[in-house]
Parts: C-alpha cells; sequence; structure tokens
C-alpha cells in the first residue's frame, strides 16, 4: 500500500497545476477509482483539509496516505506529493529568470488559466452535489445547506472575512441547523 500511495500522489504531484484546489478533483477520481475512499470520506478529509495549516493538496494527500496506511501512509503520500512540485519550481526558478519575457512563455500561462478555473470549478460542483447543497430534489435541508453556502460566500467576497472564521461559523450553523 506504501508504494501505491507513493506512486500515486508522486504522479499528482507531478501532473497536476494550478494549486492544491485544482487538484482536488484530480486525488478524488484517483481515490474512487482505486475504492480506497468513498466520496463522503473524502469530503470528510478536504473538509479537515482546508481547515489544517498549510498547502491544501498537501494536507488531503496527508489525509488519505493516514486513512490507507496509518502514519507511514500519511509521511510517504506527503512526500511524494512534494517532492515533484519542489524539483519542478527549482527548475522553474532557474529557467525562468531566462525565459520570462519571451512572448510564448506569458501566452502559456495565460492559456492555464482557464483551465485552472475550471478545475476549482468542477470540484466545488462535485462536492456539492454530492453532498446534496446542490440538488434536484428541493426540500429544507437544501435550502439550509445552500443558504449557509451563500451566507459564507457573502462574508467571504463582502467583509473579506478569514476562511477559518467562515468555517467556524459555517459549522456552528449546522449544529443549530441541524
Amino acid at each position: 500500500m506504501l508504494v501505491q500511495l507513493f506512486l500515486f500522489f508522486l504522479l499528482i504531484g507531478t501532473v497536476s497545476f494550478g494549486g492544491g484546489y485544482a487538484m482536488i478533483p484530480v486525488i478524488e477520481q484517483g481515490v474512487s477509482a482505486r475504492g480506497w475512499i468513498s466520496t463522503n470520506e473524502f469530503t470528510d478529509i478536504m473538509a479537515i483539509a482546508g481547515m489544517s495549516p498549510g498547502p491544501i493538496a498537501t494536507n488531503s494527500a496527508t489525509l488519505v496516505g493516514y486513512q490507507l496506511a496509518g502514519v507511514p501512509g500519511g509521511i510517504i503520500s506527503s512526500l511524494a506529493m512534494t517532492i515533484p512540485s519542489l524539483v519542478i519550481i527549482l527548475l522553474m526558478a532557474i529557467c525562468f529568470t531566462k525565459v520570462n519575457e519571451y512572448k510564448l512563455v506569458k501566452q502559456s500561462f495565460y492559456g492555464l488559466r482557464p483551465i485552472v478555473t475550471s478545475l476549482i470549478v468542477y470540484a466545488a460542483w462535485k462536492f456539492a452535489y454530492s453532498n446534496h447543497v446542490i440538488s434536484l430534489n428541493v426540500n429544507m435541508e437544501m435550502i439550509s445547506l445552500l443558504l449557509i453556502c451563500l451566507v459564507s460566500l457573502y462574508f467571504l467576497w463582502r467583509w473579506k472575512a478569514h476562511p477559518l472564521f467562515v468555517l467556524l461559523g459555517a459549522g456552528i450553523a449546522g449544529i443549530f441547523v441541524f
């Protein structure tokens, strides 16, 4: 299992671009396809990873690894996820200072922006749908979840509230509503 975790997260760390939130659907599809973790378990892992300090992709890799293989699994998964980034960013730092003014390089970075945004929106939609925040069946639970979501977005955008406080507020609201 440790070798499988290492290879899985090494691959994800190598081919995933756009930051931790863009990696979420890639990780979710991979663990689901392998039957390692259910969607509900992964959603719980992502909630914990999002509230924990540090990069969400590394946190989620650590928690998935821990869930599957204990402390060694968490350590192996974390290392595998971060090694590619470390190597790639070191190489880019060396090269970027030499090529950052080339038009082709600038265009490629602009070209990556839409797909990164799409991956983040896809992850949000999939989590919302799998947790019944978005549903075709309108009921009080769905309306309550959607209201908590909208109020959270309001505080994040309008008041620039810290995400940790918004998470805590949503958790407290969940206690009272459900």
